[in-house]
């Protein structure tokens, strides 16, 4: 929308007033969007003044009119219509004008700190803007002065996140390698390499830190009903058995910087008390989050599953060191060579086949195990690990040594295990 399409709407705002026409709603509470946003300001006669932030401003001033002082407290007099209109289309006149000074624009250039009657720093309105979008969003700048953002494939709620990322490479834990590729080239830039996200399994960013790296993770530290735990005192019942239904599907491998992560395609899912849970995605951690009285286990894979209504259900199938496993070997046939990149599987995989021969498990309400660490997740751990041989744990460590969250207080939370 130009400037001067706004000088109708400022026209007829004034006409109704004075019509006697029902007071618009205050300026303070008008909505606005990262392209266009309304200020307040206090004029000359102390009535409010409306003027746009982040784009060149509409002057707006108020006639003293022979309404007097109640002409000023509403910001109308007589002839208040045409006053308004003429301030605007004048204003414009000398904000799009080639002869524009810099004094029309002061009130979109002007940062905070900036003198009355001192150029301001940054006379690019554009800047302005971006900088507001870049603060809403979480961006930081980068060492050439842009903004970085980093967009992950899928976290542990199934759903695409867009992750902060700060500028520098941070120091990984073990094995644990910053992105190497590059985003693609902006036009007429070179393009900027992909920057580590902001949490990681070790270092400054570590799981001690998680919810103090930003606003959206602070359940990571304040929940009271976080995963994993250490599973025991559990209570002996006749749990309802999971009904998996799994058929053979098309998959992808993706390295999203945290671990390896296969997403699979609709039509797979389990059923329990009542609810159906279609499987979004599983990945793995090494060691095993989960611990059983105490035991830690080489690896674990999480099946995360979500309903209709947002809720998600993970099922935990704990990998023991012994023979090779068979869907884990495709997957690690389909590994990317780099992280961010995502493979096509060239075949078909059925995690039916991942699953153990007892399907007893635990189960317990927690959280997710990586930030934002959402709680209200359904656990349920398959008590039988499954098979994993040791060549297959030395691939996944060669690329992750370690990306196990630390145990969390179990918080008196009500165990149950299949009898």
């Amino acid at each position: 929308m130009s400037l001067r399409s706004l000088f109708p709407l400022v026209a007829g705002a004034a006409a109704c007033a004075l019509a006697g026409a029902a007071p618009a709603a205050p300026l303070e509470s008008m909505p606005s969007s990262p392209a266009f946003k309304m200020g307040v300001n206090k004029g000359e006669t102390g009535a409010p003044e409306p003027t746009l932030i982040g784009a060149r401003p509409i002057e707006v001033k108020v006639p003293a009119g022979a309404g007097g002082e109640k002409a000023a407290e509403k910001g109308l007099g007589k002839g208040a219509g045409k006053g308004l209109e003429k301030s605007a289309e004048k204003s414009a006149e000398k904000a799009d004008g080639p002869e524009a000074k810099s004094g029309d624009r002061k009130a979109a250039d002007a940062k905070p700190g900036d003198k009355a009657g001192e150029a301001p720093a940054s006379a690019d309105p554009m800047d302005l803007l971006r900088q507001k979008l870049a603060d809403k969003l979480g961006a930081t700048p980068t060492a050439d002065g842009k903004f970085g953002m980093r967009v992950s494939n899928r976290g542990e709620s199934g759903e695409n996140v867009v992750t902060a990322v700060r500028p520098g490479a941070a120091a990984a834990s073990g094995g644990h390698r910053a992105p190497a590729h590059r985003a693609p080239a902006a036009p007429g830039g070179a393009g900027n390499a992909l920057l580590p996200t902001r949490w990681d399994y070790g270092g400054a960013a570590g799981p001690q830190s998680w919810g103090k790296l930003q606003s959206e993770f602070s359940t990571c530290a304040n929940g009271s009903r976080q995963s994993p735990i250490d599973i025991h005192g559990g209570i002996a019942v006749d749990l309802e058995p999971i009904r998996f239904d799994y058929r053979p599907s098309a998959f992808s491998v993706v390295d999203n910087g945290h671990t390896v992560q296969v997403n699979v395609e609709p039509g797979n899912a389990i059923t329990i008390t009542g609810r159906r849970y279609e499987l979004v995605q599983f990945h793995f951690h090494r060691p095993s989050e989960e611990r059983i009285e105490g035991r830690q286990y080489d690896m674990v894979a999480h099946l995360v599953h979500k309903d209709v209504d947002g809720r998600l259900a993970v099922v935990a199938v704990l990998l023991d060191r012994g023979s090779a496993q068979a869907i884990v070997q495709t997957v690690w046939n389909n590994l990317p060579l780099e992280k961010g990149d995502e493979v096509k599987g060239g075949s078909r995989i059925d995690l039916s086949e991942l699953l153990p021969e007892d399907r007893r498990y635990y189960t317990y309400m927690g959280s997710l195990t990586t930030p934002p660490c959402s709680e209200g997740v359904l656990w349920m751990v398959m008590k039988q690990p499954v098979p994993i041989s040791p060549e297959q744990v030395a691939i996944f460590a060669h690329l992750y040594p370690m990306n196990a969250r630390p145990l969390q207080q179990a918080g008196g939370r009500l165990i149950k295990e299949s009898n």
